[in-house]
Formats: C-alpha cells, structure tokens, sequence
C-alpha cells in the first residue's frame, strides 16, 4: 500500500509562524491558553486538510478504476445483441477431435495388473498394466519402452487423410522426455527417418522441419515436477498441428511427411528413482464434415470429443474445443436451436446410464448458456445406452457410444 503524501500549506505554516511572534507581548500566565487554544486549532486545520487530501485521492482512484472497468467491458443487456466471447478455459485450444474412433485405449478393469497391454505391440523396452489412482493404465519401464497399436492392418497406412490423435501422460519427477513417430516403427517401412515429435513438461521439437513449440509464460522451476500432460494432434490433408495442455504449440501448413501409423517411446524410464512414465486415454479418431455441414445434411451434429470425468457429468478441460465450434456455430446462425443430448456406452447399470446422460446433456447446454447462448435457444436430455450407433463390443464402439448430440429443433 503506497503511503499517502499531503502537500504543505504555506498559509496555515505563516499563520502558526505570527501567531507564535505574538506570544512573545503577551503576559506569562496566558501563553499556556493561548498556546492550549492555537494548538486545537491547528489540529483541527491539519485534519480538514488532510481529510481533503485523502477524499480526492479516493475520489480520482475511483473515477480512474471505473473509467479503466468501463473501457475494458461495456454493459451489456442482452447477450445475444451484444455477446460474449467464448469462456475458453484452454487458450489457443482449437482442437476438434475426429467424428469417428479408430483406435481406443482408456482405462479398463478388464487388464490384467502386471500384465502387457492387450491392445498394443511391444517393440523394445518394457510394458506392463498398473494400477494407478484406481485406473488401470500403462505404466513403461526398464530403458526406453516403445509400443504400436495392436492392429491386423498395421503393416498399411491406417491413417486416413483427415485425423486426430490424443493422450495422456505423466512425466516423472526425474524422467527425460517422450517421442511420437508418426508411423509405425515396428511393422511399417520408415519413409522419413526424422518424422517424429520429442515432447518434455515445457516444449514440443518436430524433428523433421526443426520446428519447435514452447509453453507460454512458462516457469522453468518446475521442469522436473511430476504432471500429467494432454497431447492433441491433428492433421488435415497435410496441415499438422499440436497441442499440448492449453495451447497449440506447433503449426505446420504444409507438413512434408506422410504419417501413416503411430509409435510411443519413453525416454530413459526406470521403476526406480522416479523415473516411471504412465499412459492413459490412447484415441484415434478419423475426421469428418464441418459441424455446420453435418446439421444440414442430417439435422443434427454428433459429438464424440465432449469429454466428462469418469461416472460424473464433470466437464474435462479438452471438451471446450468442440463446445466453442458449437457455440460460434449457433452466433453466426441466430435462427439455430439445439437439444442437447447425451449418450453413453452399455457399461454399468441401464438407469444409472440413463440419469448419467440426461446430467452429461444438461452440463453442457448449461456450459452454452453461461458463454452468452440464450436459454430458449437450448434445451436438453439424455437417453443412455438406449440408442448406440455403434457395437458396444469393442472399445472403439463404446468410445463412438458415448457422445453428446446436438439436434436441431
């Protein structure tokens, strides 16, 4: 708090000064009322000044505050006249995932803790099934573990033009940096022998064009702390972008490389020292048509990149990038409405999916109300494991199961 400063009054100074000249013509016995009588006096005077000093300076502090508040955010009434912008809780987090799953590895109960996970392929290194916070996830060990994706296709190119990939990771207190090859290393002929990514806590370094993407505002003091990190990648036709966390990192236009499978390595991983890495949340999806495309081919826009905590309809922080497309969607064209409705996979109880959904489905028209969409321009519902439009027999299927859609009415 800065000390305040009172500028003198000469006037009062050159008062005080005559009035105590006089005091020397003036009878003993009365200096000590006179004095008794000017020192209130001048108190008081101080205090008054000092008060009007203090007073305009809270007066020009609260005019410049309400000023600076009024420049930064106009009044606003109505909030589709005049609108917000999106409540993004990512920055620079345009990421959309793909319409259709190609390759799903989430947490399941269903491996086997110690074992090697069924879903992939061992190159080198070690692998094995943990269990993790209650999660079974992969936990690589011993040198630098690398695995593909089991798959009977996997000597092919199983990418297709348009697609994303996703995941999680946890970097270890100790632990050095992971590698994303975009092909696979194992069962495909290695076309370009730098097209991979290098990914630490703070940075991405696409090895093929020298490019590298830093976190902004990043404090370096925690480097090595222990964190889950998030990976979005996208490619459309040539153009590849990354994200990692809440930001995209990386933006090619023209990527000269051609991927055609994934491979993961772990860097320097050892059970000890702090030196495990952990897998979790392994998607690939294949992209598709515009969201606005969709709604007017089909009536409706399926959403499978809306994301909830697990059991909960607790919205993750990767779900805002489809949430804002849909909602500049909705401010560019004022005449759409959407139902909101969520839908889940046939895993656990038919009515706990059922109130599970219609909670999912109420979050995010609640989500879309809150950025500045009106209220009468959504409703919402939810209708469980009642309508899949994929088998709940594999992971992909249940991954394609549980989605939001937004139909319009």
């Amino acid at each position: 708090m800065k000390s305040l400063q009172v500028k003198p009054n000469f006037k009062i100074l050159f008062k005080i000064l005559l009035a105590m000249s006089m005091l020397i013509s003036v009878p003993q016995d009365s200096n000590a009322q006179i004095l008794k009588r000017l020192k209130k006096k001048i108190e008081k005077k101080v205090e008054n000044e000092v008060d009007d000093a203090i007073d305009g300076k809270n007066t020009e502090e609260t005019d410049s505050k309400t000023s600076e508040k009024n420049d930064e955010k106009p009044t606003k009434t109505n909030p589709e006249e005049n609108p917000e912008k999106p409540a993004v809780i990512w920055s620079k987090y345009d990421f959309i995932p793909g319409d259709t799953v190609i390759f799903e590895d989430a947490p399941s109960n269903d491996e086997e803790n110690g074992e090697f996970p069924s879903r992939w392929d061992l190159v080198k290194g070690q692998v094995e099934i943990a269990n993790v916070d209650n999660e079974n996830i992969m936990l690589f060990i011993d040198g630098n573990p690398t695995i593909v994706p089991y798959l009977k296709n996997a000597k092919e190119d199983y990418l297709p033009e348009i697609f994303t990939i996703e995941f999680d990771f946890y970097k270890p207190k100790k632990g050095n940096r992971i590698s994303v090859y975009l092909y696979d290393t194992k069962n495909q002929k290695r076309i370009k022998p730098n097209m991979y990514f290098d990914i630490s806590s703070v940075r991405v370094s696409e090895k093929l064009d020298g490019v590298t993407g830093e976190l902004p505002n990043t404090d370096y003091t925690y480097i090595n702390n222990p964190r889950w990190i998030h990976i979005s990648i996208a490619f459309t036709k040539g153009k590849l972008k990354v994200y990692m966390d809440d930001t995209r990192v990386i933006n090619i236009p023209h990527y000269t490389g051609n991927p055609t499978g994934l491979t993961l390595e772990a860097y320097f991983a050892d059970l000890g020292e702090d030196k495990a890495f952990y897998f979790k949340n392994i998607r690939i999806a294949k992209g598709g048509v515009k969201y606005y495309d969709r709604m007017l081919s089909e009536g409706k826009i399926v959403v499978n990149g809306i994301k909830f905590d697990t059991n909960k309809a607790t919205l993750k922080p990767e779900s805002i990038g489809p949430i804002n497309t849909i909602f500049e969607l909705m401010q560019k064209q004022q005449d759409l409405n959407f139902s909101v409705e969520g839908h889940t996979d046939n895993d656990g109880e038919n009515e706990a999916n059922m109130t599970l959904s219609i909670a999912r489905g109420k979050a995010v028209m609640d989500k879309l109300i809150a950025m500045g969409i009106s209220p009468n321009r959504l409703k919402s519902t939810g209708f469980g494991e009642s309508k899949p439009i994929d088998n709940n027999s594999t992971p992909e299927g249940k991954a394609n199961n549980r989605r939001v859609e937004f139909v319009k009415f």
